[in-house]
């Protein structure tokens, strides 16, 4: 079960690592076979499933749209706790964004599933 302390950290930590631009800081949120799933994956990564497996995979495509956007800057929201996911609602680059992680044992995440306004 997640608690409020460990998603507030998570969160957090998350949203520093991405506003830093430090891939490895990013990928050491993830478990090493994570799987990925976003409707930018498509455009990026010339994936017409939207869905990535695995750190070097989901690396690629990280360090591709970090390049392309070098100002990116998240600005988090509020986090939302679920059993064993939390949901992030934060501003980026395309404007509101919802990403929902879900955890291992570890608290590493194992899937993260990508939302944005249209």
């Amino acid at each position: 079960m997640i608690d409020k302390n460990f998603a507030d950290r998570f969160a957090n930590d998350w949203i520093a690592a991405w506003n830093s631009h430090d891939l490895a800081l990013i990928l050491g949120h993830y478990a090493e076979s994570f799987e990925m799933s976003s409707p930018i994956i498509k455009q990026l990564a010339d994936e017409p499933s939207g869905k990535l497996k695995g750190k070097n995979a989901v690396s690629a495509y990280w360090a591709k749209a970090l390049a392309l956007m070098p100002d990116l800057h998240f600005d988090l929201l509020t986090v939302l706790i679920g059993v064993d996911s939390i949901t992030l609602y934060y501003k980026g680059a395309r404007g509101l964004s919802a990403e929902v992680f879900f955890f291992d044992n570890n608290q590493k995440v194992i899937k993260a599933v990508a939302h944005y306004a249209s």
